[in-house]
C-alpha cells in the first residue's frame, strides 16, 4: 500500500464560509501549495513581503506531501497575489477579523491509494458504506504526535509531574527517527555531557538548545526554568501530544467498555491499537453523534457524572494523575487547551472507486472523495477502510 507516492494524491481544500468584501484591516488570500509545510510557506510569504509573524494568520496546517488549498489573513497585506514554486497566493478581499481555526467549517478530501492486491481494495471499498452510514470515532491520528521520540515518552507528561530536568532531557537530547545533520549532532553532545553544561555550550552549534544550555550554566539547577525558555510553539507541540494521547486513551476506554469485543475492529495507530464499532444500529448512531468529550486539562471542570468520567479516571489512574493535576505548576505558561471534541466523526460525500493502478501493473488503486469537519483526520479514514 503506498499513499501520497504523488502529492497529486493527496489533495486537501480547506472550506469556510467567510466570505471577504472590500472593508475590514485582514487581508484574506487562498494559499496553494505543494511541497510545503503550512509554516514554510508562510514563512516565504513573509520574506517576499518583509512581514512579521505576528501579522499573517492561518487556521489549519496541511500537509507537505500533498497538494492542499487553504485560507491566510494578513493585517493590512497587499491587495494582490504571489507565485513562488509550489506556492501560489491568490487575493481574495477583506475581511474583519484574522483567519482562524474557528473559521474553517471543514475540509475536502480526493485521495489515492496505491499499490493495493485486488481483494484488499475490494474489501475496502465494501467497508465504505459502514463508514458511510456508522462514521468512526474521531481519535487524534499520528500527525498530532510527531513531537513523540523514539522512547515513546511524553514531555508534558514529565512536566506535569513536575520533573522538569526529565522534560528538557526528553526535548533537547532524546534521540527522535528523523534527527537529521546539526540536530542528530547536537542531540548526541547533549547526551554524552548532560549536566556539565560549559562543555556542551563550547560544543553545541548555535541552535535553540544552546541558548538554554547557556541559561543552565548560569542557572545549573533551574531545569523549570529552562523549560520555561522552551519556544513556545515548541511547548505547544509537547502539551497538545500528550493531552491528545489522554484524549484519545478516554475515548478509547470509553468504545471498549461500551460495545462487546467481537463488534470492535482494531485502528493500527503509532501509539496503539485503538478500537472501533464495525457498525451502528440507529440508536447507537444518534446517541454517539452526540456525544463530546472535553480536552483534559484542570482547566475544564471534570465532572463525575459524565457518561466518559469512569473512562478518565482510568485512564488518569494508569497516569498516575489527577484531572485538577493537568497542569504545569510553578509556569503561567504553557496551559492544557481549555475546550470539547466530538467523540464522533462523520464524513460527508462519501464517494470511492477501484481503479488499476497505473504506476503499479496488475494492483489496484483505491480514489476517495470525502468532506470532514474541522480538526478531523482524513488518515484516519484510510486506516478504517483498510481495517475492514
Amino acid at each position: 500500500m503506498k499513499i501520497k507516492q504523488d502529492p497529486a494524491d493527496f489533495r486537501v481544500e480547506e472550506l469556510t464560509d467567510l466570505r471577504p468584501g472590500s472593508n475590514g484591516p485582514f487581508a484574506l488570500y487562498r494559499l496553494e501549495k505543494r511541497g510545503w509545510t503550512t509554516p514554510d510557506a508562510i514563512g516565504v510569504i513573509r520574506r517576499r513581503w518583509k512581514l512579521p509573524l505576528a501579522r499573517v494568520a492561518w487556521g489549519g496546517l496541511k500537509d507537505r506531501h500533498a497538494e492542499t488549498r487553504q485560507f491566510i489573513s494578513i493585517y493590512r497585506g497587499p491587495r494582490r497575489g504571489l507565485d513562488q514554486r509550489g506556492i501560489r497566493l491568490e487575493y481574495l478581499g477583506q475581511v474583519t477579523h484574522p483567519y482562524s481555526a474557528r473559521d474553517i467549517r471543514g475540509n475536502r478530501f480526493e485521495i489515492t491509494v496505491r499499490n493495493l492486491e485486488v481483494t484488499a481494495a475490494t474489501a475496502a471499498l465494501a467497508a465504505t458504506e459502514a463508514l458511510r452510514s456508522t462514521g468512526l470515532p474521531n481519535y487524534f491520528d499520528d500527525q498530532r504526535f510527531g513531537s513523540v521520540g523514539d522512547e515513546r515518552d511524553f514531555i508534558a507528561r514529565r512536566m506535569v509531574r513536575g520533573e522538569f530536568e526529565q522534560a528538557l532531557f526528553l526535548a533537547l537530547a532524546a534521540p527522535y527517527a528523523h534527527d537529521r545533520g546539526a540536530a542528530a549532532h547536537d542531540k548526541a553532545i547533549l547526551r554524552a555531557n548532560w549536566g556539565r553544561w560549559p562543555e556542551c555550550k563550547a560544543l553545541l552549534t548555535r541552535s535553540h538548545a544552546r541558548s538554554l544550555v547557556d541559561y543552565l550554566c548560569h542557572h545549573p539547577e533551574d531545569y523549570r526554568g529552562a523549560v520555561a525558555r522552551l519556544r513556545p510553539e515548541l511547548q505547544g507541540l509537547y502539551l497538545s501530544a500528550f493531552q491528545s494521547y489522554l484524549w484519545n486513551a478516554i475515548l478509547e476506554d470509553w468504545i471498549a467498555t461500551s460495545f462487546p469485543a467481537d463488534e470492535l475492529l482494531r485502528l493500527s495507530l503509532r501509539l496503539g491499537q485503538y478500537p472501533a464499532p464495525r457498525r451502528l444500529t440507529t440508536e447507537q448512531l444518534e446517541t454517539w453523534r452526540s456525544r463530546r468529550l472535553p480536552l483534559p486539562a484542570a482547566r475544564w471542570p471534570f465532572d463525575p457524572s459524565a457518561p466518559w468520567a469512569s473512562s478518565a479516571l482510568r485512564v488518569l489512574e494508569r497516569e498516575q494523575l489527577q484531572w485538577h493535576d493537568l497542569r504545569i505548576r510553578g509556569l503561567r505558561k504553557p496551559f492544557f487547551t481549555r475546550g470539547e471534541r466530538n467523540a464522533w466523526c462523520l464524513l460527508d460525500d462519501l464517494a470511492a472507486e477501484v481503479r488499476d493502478d497505473d504506476r503499479h501493473p496488475s494492483r489496484s488503486a483505491l480514489c476517495l472523495q470525502f468532506t470532514l469537519p474541522r480538526g478531523s483526520y482524513a488518515t484516519l479514514i484510510l486506516k478504517r477502510l483498510l481495517a475492514g
